[in-house]
């Protein structure tokens, strides 16, 4: 079995075998119509069962055939422009490109001596993006996982911070994070043991930003109930609605009141990249730390996320050191280890894709991408609001619309709210688009997130169309039930 090794012996083989599941990939692209099948999952499930993986195939082509049958053909493509439902991107082919190779060579971004250059490309990425934010000469980072991690980390040194100013229990801290928030603040809190009642809920005002007001009182209470204000999470970029929290004000209470402030720009990094919307984020440089998801406005691949502060130093919190790793010597020797800022050790070269993708397209290029998908969320807001089938929330700040069918004579929120739910399944099982969902006051709402460049207003147009049709047809057939 040593043959399936890479080495310099099998150079051939990986050549022959990539290239093979490459041209795979490629021809389904090609032919793709639609973003998904419909499979459901009694159809998809026996397939899979039915490996057996203590016989394997012995051949690549025959592995690749099986893969056709059991992911390739009913995979959900996000390059399709009628997908628009999720925080998923299509990726740019320079990021595809990196992503092969740092499979291949597979280095490891924990310590110097398995990485090197590896270790200051990331570092070049994340001074590269804390100077877009305008975070300062001391500002830092890391690469991780995902905005989840990426926010856990940003809480954690917010802890730390805090508990060496003040005495008091963690379980007598708070963090403020709005209502639409991402919901990893709270589990972030839990898992740092701050208690299920440490995040306090700030309510939002009808464009669905934080209501500065309202923080002001909840700080101020807190600290009048002897309670010390741990962090204040503003968001730019909900994930329901796109909304950017008012970062300035926001950053004037912080510094009122001695609390860290994080951002949570996982979705709406992409602005740091773009010439026309970037003063959107004015305020995000007065952040403690931000949490940046490349892989969502900068359209990389999964994984390709960071955690940025504005003081190297807050990052000692996740320092922990080994004699077979990262001994205490290597910091006097000024030996570069990115596992001294990280909470992974064993990590990929996931900054290598946003390198490939700056040095072949530049950061115009990705932000004019940005930029296009958030002019295409205006038109359909527009569309929307002119459209007496439906109900829109709010006016997108970024790429994200949240809307529902209305239904002509039904008034009872119940039935509407069950109509689209089943317009929503309906365009899923067809396979023809594929929308969101969400909940805007108890009643439920369809979502459409749009990431995709080549997305239309045709295609808007048409998803439309398409869940006003499934939503009637469900409201008729249950007529004709009910008479």
């Amino acid at each position: 079995m040593r043959s399936h090794l890479l080495n310099d012996t099998t150079a051939e083989h990986y050549r022959r075998s990539v290239t093979e599941g490459i041209e795979r990939v490629a021809a389904k692209l090609a032919t793709t119509d639609r973003p998904f099948t419909g499979v459901t999952v009694d159809e998809l499930t026996p397939r899979i069962d039915a490996v057996d993986l203590d016989k394997p195939l012995l051949d690549t082509t025959a592995a690749l055939d099986e893969l056709e049958e059991v992911y390739l053909r009913d995979a959900v493509y996000f390059h399709h422009p009628r997908y628009l439902a999720h925080l998923n991107c299509p990726v740019v082919i320079p990021a595809v490109v990196g992503e092969a190779v740092l499979s291949a060579v597979n280095s490891s971004l924990d310590t110097w001596d398995q990485s090197a250059g590896g270790t200051l490309i990331e570092r070049k990425l994340i001074d590269w993006t804390t100077s877009r934010i305008g975070l300062g000469p001391a500002a830092d980072g890391v690469f991780t996982s995902g905005g989840s991690q990426s926010n856990l980390q940003a809480l954690l040194l917010a802890r730390d911070e805090t508990k060496s100013e003040h005495a008091e229990h963690p379980t007598r801290m708070r963090v403020f994070a709005s209502e639409v928030s991402h919901f990893s603040v709270k589990k972030s809190a839990t898992l740092l043991g701050l208690g299920p009642d440490a995040v306090v809920t700030i309510p939002v005002d009808r464009d669905k930003r934080m209501q500065t007001v309202a923080l002001a009182r909840e700080l101020e209470r807190c600290r009048e109930e002897g309670l010390v204000p741990m962090a204040v999470v503003a968001t730019a970029g909900t994930t329901d609605f796109g909304s950017i929290d008012p970062l300035p004000e926001v950053a004037e209470l912080c510094a009122q009141y001695g609390t860290w402030m994080h951002v949570d720009a996982a979705y709406g990094c992409g602005l740091l990249a773009s010439v026309k919307n970037r003063h959107l984020l004015d305020g995000i440089e007065r952040a403690d730390s931000v949490t940046v998801d490349y892989h969502k406005s900068f359209f990389q691949p999964v994984s390709s996320s960071a955690v940025l502060v504005r003081d190297t130093a807050t990052l000692r919190h996740a320092r922990y050191h080994a004699d077979y790793l990262n001994p205490r010597r290597m910091v006097t020797e000024r030996i570069p280890n990115q596992v001294d800022k990280s909470l992974q050790t064993t990590r990929r070269f996931d900054a290598l894709k946003l390198w490939m993708t700056l040095r072949v397209m530049g950061a115009d290029g990705v932000g004019q991408l940005f930029d296009e998908v958030c002019d295409l969320a205006g038109k359909a807001w527009e569309l929307l609001a002119a459209d007496p089938r439906f109900d829109v929330v709010v006016e997108p700040q970024l790429s994200t619309l949240v809307f529902r069918h209305i239904p002509a004579g039904v008034t009872d929120p119940a039935e509407i709210d069950r109509a689209n739910l089943y317009a929503r399944k309906a365009l899923f099982a067809s396979g023809d688009a594929i929308v969101a969902g969400t909940k805007v006051g108890g009643r439920h709402y369809l979502k459409f997130t749009l990431l995709n460049p080549e997305s239309t207003v045709d295609d808007i147009v048409a998803v439309l169309d398409l869940i006003a049709g499934h939503a009637e047809q469900y409201l008729g057939e249950n007529l004709v039930e009910a008479s």
